[in-house]
Order: C-alpha cells, then sequence, then structure tokens
C-alpha cells in the first residue's frame, strides 16, 4: 500500500498519478493568487477577518479538489453531489466556516482516492495558511475589521444627525449610521451604528458619554458582526 501511494504521488506526470512537485506547485499557486485577491478586495472594501481567510484559501482549496478529480468522470460527479450538501445544512454557517467544510471535504477526498501523503501535506499547508492569516498583525494588513452593533435610543425632538460625531470620532476607529426606526409610538428613535472600536479603548467610558448625550435612555453595545459572510 505504501509504494502504491509513493508511485502515485512520485508518478511522471505523464500518467494519471500527481507528481509532489505538481502538488506543491498547485497548492502554493493557489495560496499565492488568494492572498493577491485579499490584497484586491481590501482596497475598497470593509471585511470581517473570517471572510478574508475564506478568500485567501479557498483558491488552493479548489486547485486540490481538480488535481483530485482531473480526469475521472465518477470522482466527479461524487464531488459534485458532496459539495452540493453544504447548502442544505439547517444552520447557515459563515465563510469561515464553510471553507473549513470544503478543506475538510478536499481533505477526505484524496485520502479516499489513496492520496495519504497529499492528504496530509494538504491539510498542514492550509492550516499554516490559516494561522498565519489569522494573526493580529496580518489581518490588521489585511484590512479586516471586527465591526460591531451600536443601537442607541434617543427622544424624538433630538437631532440625530451629528448628535454623536464628537464621542464617536473619540472612541472610534470608524463609525456608520446603518438604520434609523421609529419606536414607541414615534416618540422615540432606535440609531443602529456598525462601529469599530479602536484599541485600548474602555467601552463604559463611550456609553456614559453617550448616555449622558441621549438622556440615559436604552443603548445596546452587540458581539462582531460577520458581514460579507458567505
Amino acid at each position: 500500500m505504501l509504494d502504491f501511494m509513493t508511485e502515485n504521488i512520485l508518478a511522471s506526470s505523464t500518467t494519471t498519478g500527481i507528481t509532489l512537485s505538481a502538488f506543491l506547485l498547485c497548492v502554493a499557486t493557489g495560496l499565492g493568487i488568494g492572498f493577491l485577491l485579499v490584497l484586491t478586495y481590501r482596497r475598497k472594501s470593509k471585511s470581517s477577518p473570517g471572510f478574508l481567510v475564506t478568500l485567501a484559501l479557498l483558491p488552493a482549496v479548489v486547485a486540490m479538489i481538480i488535481l483530485m478529480v482531473n480526469g475521472n468522470l465518477g470522482a466527479g460527479v461524487a464531488v459534485a453531489g458532496t459539495f452540493s450538501l453544504v447548502r442544505f445544512r439547517s444552520v447557515p454557517g459563515t465563510a469561515k466556516e464553510i471553507c473549513a467544510i470544503f478543506i475538510a471535504m478536499a481533505a477526505g477526498l484524496a485520502v479516499g482516492m489513496g492520496y495519504l501523503i497529499v492528504a496530509v501535506l494538504f491539510t498542514l499547508i492550509l492550516a499554516l495558511a490559516e494561522m498565519f492569516y489569522n494573526t493580529k498583525k496580518m489581518q490588521e494588513f489585511c484590512g479586516a475589521t471586527q465591526e460591531r452593533q451600536l443601537r442607541i435610543t434617543i427622544p424624538e425632538d433630538l437631532d440625530y444627525t451629528e448628535i454623536f460625531d464628537d464621542i464617536f470620532q473619540k472612541y472610534l476607529k470608524s463609525f456608520e449610521l446603518a438604520e434609523v426606526k421609529t419606536t414607541n409610538m414615534g416618540s422615540l428613535f432606535r440609531l443602529t451604528y456598525q462601529v469599530v472600536v479602536k484599541e485600548g479603548v474602555a467601552e463604559k467610558k463611550m456609553m456614559d458619554a453617550i448616555r449622558v448625550r441621549n438622556g440615559n435612555l436604552e443603548i445596546s453595545f452587540s458581539r462582531p458582526l460577520n458581514h460579507n459572510e458567505l
């Protein structure tokens, strides 16, 4: 069995086997293309860290699948059916979760076709790449943002256009008014902002400043959003 796997990996490119050099070249090229896509996408778009990691890894995953399926009609049909099941999961997943499923499927496909060493190498390479993209410095370089949702309730007679701008500029990297909604029979406005908090900021101080401005009405500050996810 070991001889069979070694022959498959080190076979010449004229056979149906996968050469080690071809495998490494395809995966490396896929990761390089993914990195270029991340750099391009981040220029004028705000993205969650999970989406950027997925964008970086997906070309290598697809390359791995094509290497496995190339010239094998039966494997192609099986892969198409297996991957189509992802869309029918009961709970919608984030881009990062779906990418993890694709990686697991690609590795399982390689194992099922007898390329055990390729499967192990692929898993190790993708795991290292994901760890690299999840580092804080890399996410800052790629422009990944951890957006949070801030909801503020104000009286109807308060002009919400720029009422909190000075507070936001002090405590936030960025902010955007996403929704304005009336509540309590029209006597109150509920403002929804997408915000990115500056590092080292005490959130309580910001909320206290907002409470002074909105008359101590309701304020909610929710967990990071997974916007721009698949």
